[in-house]
């Protein structure tokens, strides 16, 4: 079983690990702080040193359970002690992209009642899909502006993990159309904008939504009788 990192402390970026597996092309840790990918949040990259040789991890996705760090060329041996090095500036810019998205998730619901039903991102860019019926300019630039004062709100990014029953105990925790956490798990990680945003996710995310930077929906378009599709692009 490997320690996921991240699932509590988004801001680890190096960190010391033991390699307990080889799984063609990549190697599995005992402890990582590498996030796998998923929930439309891409895979971070980096490195694993040891012994003055370094390995460029080039991607992470679970496999059997486990984060899988794929490298390219000769894989550390297993049992061999590594130190984690995360490509920190991606990493970053996927956390302020990630809770912009819960920003702008956060707004739509609560000012239109919309239900998210899909979304992706690249480091400063995302888009989300929504179900709306009609979307205009006009709308457009009300949510803008709407998601930038939640910027500006400083609002506290709070992560908990809790047993599955006291999670869905909360009201509108699940905002996507469809449910796709596991019917199998026990416990859920939820990612809570205070005051705005409280949804169940397993990505990662910057403490406080001043860390997002000023936010600009670049386009919209309709992707279907009441799907919508508002696109983001984060400002350094």
């Amino acid at each position: 079983m490997t320690e996921l990192l991240y699932t509590t402390d988004a801001y680890v970026s190096e960190f010391e690990a033991t390699v307990t597996q080889h799984v063609e092309g990549g190697v599995v840790l005992d402890r990582t702080a590498f996030y796998p990918g998923g929930g439309g949040q891409p895979s971070d990259t980096g490195t694993l040193s040891a012994g003055g040789q370094t390995w460029v991890v080039t991607a992470v996705k679970k496999a059997g359970g486990a984060p899988v760090h794929f490298i390219d060329g000769e894989l550390p041996p297993v049992g061999a002690a590594v130190v984690g090095r995360l490509d920190w500036t991606r990493r970053y810019q996927l956390m302020r992209t990630h809770t912009a998205m819960h920003i702008l998730c956060g707004v739509v619901f609560r000012d239109y009642g919309a239900q998210v039903t899909g979304g992706n991102m690249d480091p400063l860019h995302g888009r989300m899909d929504f179900e709306f019926e009609t979307m205009r300019q006009e709308l457009v630039a009300a949510i803008e502006e709407a998601i930038n004062a939640e910027v500006a709100a400083a609002r506290p990014v709070r992560v908990r993990i809790l047993p599955r029953e006291e999670a869905f105990a909360i009201p509108d925790l699940i905002r996507t159309k469809i449910n796709l956490l596991p019917e199998g798990i026990t416990e859920v990680r939820t990612v809570e904008l205070v005051g705005l945003d409280l949804q169940a996710d397993g990505g990662t995310h910057v403490a406080n939504t001043r860390e997002v930077g000023r936010i600009r929906v670049t386009d919209y378009k309709s992707k279907g009788k009441i799907n919508k599709r508002i696109y983001l692009e984060v400002r350094d």
